[in-house]
């Protein structure tokens, strides 16, 4: 759902009566940015650091592990956000109005990073120290219920094989 209204809010057109050239040179455009009033600044810099923020929270959690290293999930993490900037900014240079800016590809990837370090360390440890309080307590599991098929990892030992059968005349 983030996706999409990310997609509506970077790839929709605009009607302006001219185009700015693109930005490929690295915080040229922060650099503007500053130059502007404080407030604008702010304004501007935070659009493109919360724009794709969520999914620093949301892609390491989909996956629901909790024993990962920090730098591993950090680096995917970091990496699947510049990935998803990057496609915007390439799918950008097709429609009318809007220009491609390096910079946003920058702060959206340090907004992935920021919202990252911020909250899901945090939150994996809170819920590995939840998990260990209420380890004494024995939680079902989907093959305890009946009818349901237990898999197991373990090997079963060897493959049962079919005695070759003739063929019928």
């Amino acid at each position: 759902m983030h996706l999409l209204l990310v997609g509506w809010l970077t790839l929709r057109p605009l009607d302006v009566m001219w185009v700015t050239a693109a930005n490929l040179r690295p915080l040229a455009g922060i650099r503007a940015d500053l130059a502007l009033s404080p407030l604008e600044a702010l304004r501007r810099i935070g659009e493109g650091l919360l724009l794709l923020a969520p999914l620093g929270v949301l892609l390491p959690m989909a996956g629901g592990r909790l024993t990962v290293s920090p730098w591993a999930s950090l680096a995917r993490t970091v990496a699947a956000g510049a990935l998803i900037s990057l496609g915007i900014e390439l799918v950008q240079t097709g429609v009318p109005g809007q220009v491609v800016d390096v910079d946003s590809l920058l702060l959206n990837t340090a907004g992935v990073a920021l919202a990252h370090l911020a909250v899901v360390p945090a939150g994996r440890s809170r819920m590995r120290r939840r998990r260990r309080s209420h380890g004494s307590r024995r939680v079902p599991r989907p093959a305890d219920e009946p009818g349901a098929v237990l898999r197991e990892d373990a090997s079963q030992g060897a493959t049962p094989t079919i005695p070759r059968v003739g063929v019928a005349p």
